[in-house]
């Protein structure tokens, strides 16, 4: 069973041939780590308030509408009845309007993904007869779908047993590149330089491996978290410095003679590096650091509330009983 609800429900159209789906985002965000606005006096979460912008009064969340501006503080008042009303076909349907390589997309215009399932026994085998033709023609579908009342194209593509659907954004969302690469002047690269930059890229080729990104500024953040839970100061930003600006030909010569250290010697060294442990704080440090009983959200996995054990006077505190378990994340940090 999918580990979310469905975020759109509908049919899939291929001329006669139709079935109904279910469309699940394939995005997920719940495990970034995120902050709550607080107050710094009394440490006090923080609700937003709406203010009318004439009146500078409050307004309830009843007296909440929406508005499309014609003129300077002139709007024409929409009701929500009045968009769910805008019916279109691709509201309740996706009809395929043409097949194409999908070599031929440009991946510029590639935004967001979604899984795609038959939502009933009766649709399965109509969605498995347009899902075999895809991809024994190795094409890729183009429909129109209706998502968060805006109708977006999507390209469908087969996926396992599923699809994915990947909405696509028009023309007018992309801004055009000419107006930034046009006034890059033509370089001519000289042969010995080129070459030396291709040895540098050869030896750094290898396949497509999602699975070694590290968001090593959600690690850090964390790493700041747990510090700070434990009572620990946490360091100063260093300031950045400016990379040396060397000859260009020496740098890449450089680069070559350190690139000649063994791939397996890189990678050790590099699960060394991993595997180092950050600096454990003295325990006179963590004696005083605040008794929390919650662990720190964020990271792939999910801990529970554990309380802080109680210890004796005797007993010596340790890091354990006053840091929460907090796992290691691969995901982006977010503001709430």
């Amino acid at each position: 069973m999918p580990a979310s609800r469905p975020y759109w429900k509908g049919y899939l159209k291929l001329s006669l041939v139709s079935c109904p789906i279910a469309v699940y985002t394939a995005l997920a965000s719940s495990e970034r780590v995120s902050f709550r606005q607080i107050n710094k006096k009394t440490g006090n979460r923080l609700r937003q308030q709406l203010i009318d912008e004439v009146t500078r009064e409050p307004v309830e969340t009843e007296d909440k509408g929406r508005g499309y501006e014609v003129a300077k503080n002139t709007y024409i008042p929409v009701e929500e009845e009045e968009l769910e009303a805008v019916q279109i076909e691709s509201t309740q349907t996706v009809d395929i309007d043409n097949f194409v390589p999908q070599a031929q997309i440009d991946q510029r215009y590639f935004d967001n993904p979604y899984y795609i399932v038959p939502n009933d026994q009766v649709g399965q085998e109509a969605f498995a007869v347009i899902r075999e033709a895809m991809r024994d023609k190795g094409m890729v579908a183009l429909g129109r779908i209706v998502l968060a009342k805006r109708e977006r194209v999507v390209m469908l593509q087969p996926w396992d047993r599923g699809l994915l659907g990947t909405t696509l954004r028009y023309p007018y969302e992309l801004r055009d590149s000419h107006d930034y690469f046009d006034e890059i002047p033509d370089v001519k690269v000289p042969k010995e330089m080129l070459s030396l930059a291709e040895h540098i890229l050869d030896s750094k080729t290898a396949d497509f491996d999602p699975g070694t990104f590290v968001d090593r500024y959600e690690e850090a953040v964390i790493e700041m978290l747990k510090q700070k839970q434990a009572g620990v100061p946490v360091p100063q930003a260093r300031p950045v410095q400016a990379p040396n600006v060397i000859n260009l030909m020496d740098a890449l010569r450089r680069s070559i003679g350190e690139d000649k250290t063994p791939s397996a010697a890189r990678s050790a060294g590099s699960e060394a590096k991993k595997g180092r442990k950050t600096k454990t704080p003295k325990p006179e440090e963590l004696r005083n650091a605040p008794q929390f009983k919650f662990p720190i959200a964020g990271g792939k996995g999910k801990s529970k509330e554990q309380p802080v054990k109680e210890q004796s006077a005797k007993e010596p505190a340790t890091k354990s009983a006053h840091v929460a378990h907090l796992p290691k994340s691969k995901a982006r940090r977010k503001s709430a």
